[in-house]
Parts: C-alpha cells; structure tokens; sequence
C-alpha cells in the first residue's frame, strides 16, 4: 500500500512539473505572439495605429485607449521616440522581442508632457553620454540591453471629441534610429 501511494504522489508531482513547464513554455513557441503581430502591421521604424482584430485580439484591450506600436533594433543604433500633441494622457511601454515589458512610464514624468524617449543598449549609452547631441538633451534616457524590441504608445480618449486628437498624436509619432 505504501508503495502506490509513494509512485501516486511522484506521479502527480511530475505531471505537475510538465504542465508548469508548458505552460511557461508557450509563449516562446507561440507564432501568434506580440512581436509576430505587430510585424504584420508594417516596416520597422515607424509606428503604426493598432486596431482591434474581428475576435477582439490586437489594439486596445481598453476601449477608452488607442494604441501604436513601432519595432526597432538597437544593432541600427539607439532608438529615438517623439510625440507631441494635446491628449489628456499617454504612457509608453518599451517592450523585447518576448513582449516582455522592460520599461514604461506616462506623460505625468515626461518633460513639459511631451513624449522624448532614447533607448539604447549599454555600449550605446556611453558613447551618447559622452557626447550628448542637442536632439536629444532633453530626452528620457533608457539603457536596455536587448537587440530587437518596441514601443507602444497608449493614447487616453475620454469620449469621442478626443479620438481626432489621440488618433493624430499616434499617428504622428515618431520611431527612429539615432546615428552613432
């Protein structure tokens, strides 16, 4: 009796190992991820607007916020994103090629409200300190060791007389990559 118990209870830890381990797995092994979503959407370096897909996946997860997502890689050089424009709010998410966010922060820690963000990795970051170029004196700075990743841009719209304002402050962002 003692040994169906004991081969019973290593039976149930193993197969809760294996579901732990799936479960933790299928986001890496997922075609449908964040990053292979948003490549669809168009070339790097360029946000673009993200609508809600027909079965309700993709764009925002919110009805009151409209979202852009721009992709980039940091081997091109730092990444630099700007936006400007009347919105009532706006965060920004710096996410890796998992979907893993990495950093984020809204338009309360910005300076004067306005989105000015520079990514780069660490090798990138010492070189730009070094010799900070007036474009980007003002900018957020944020060192981030990944090669591949991007930015969503979430845009608050209270009622429908704001949509014309965010959907234009998404719109007109900018993603680009900084010459080193």
């Amino acid at each position: 009796m003692g040994r169906l118990i004991y081969a019973l209870m290593i039976g149930l830890i193993g197969a809760g190992i294996v579901h732990i381990a799936v479960l933790l797995l299928v986001p890496v092994y997922s075609d449908r991820n964040a990053w292979s979503r948003i490549s669809t959407y168009g070339n790097p370096y360029r946000f673009h607007v993200l609508e809600t897909e027909k079965d309700g996946r993709g764009g925002a997860h919110d009805p009151l916020f409209q979202e852009a997502a721009c992709r980039f890689n940091l081997l091109d050089g730092p990444v630099h994103v700007t936006a400007a424009g009347n919105v009532p709010f706006w965060s920004v998410s710096i996410y890796n090629r998992r979907g893993e966010n990495l950093y984020s922060f809204n338009d309360r820690t910005s300076t004067d409200g306005k989105l000015d963000l520079v990514v780069a990795n660490p090798v990138q970051m010492v070189d730009l300190k070094k010799d900070l170029p007036e474009a980007v004196a003002q900018s957020i700075l944020v060192e981030k060791d990944i090669g591949e990743g991007f930015v969503v841009i979430r845009g608050f719209t209270p009622d429908q007389s704001w949509q014309p304002s965010v959907r234009n402050f998404l719109s007109e962002a900018d993603c680009r990559s900084l010459p080193m």
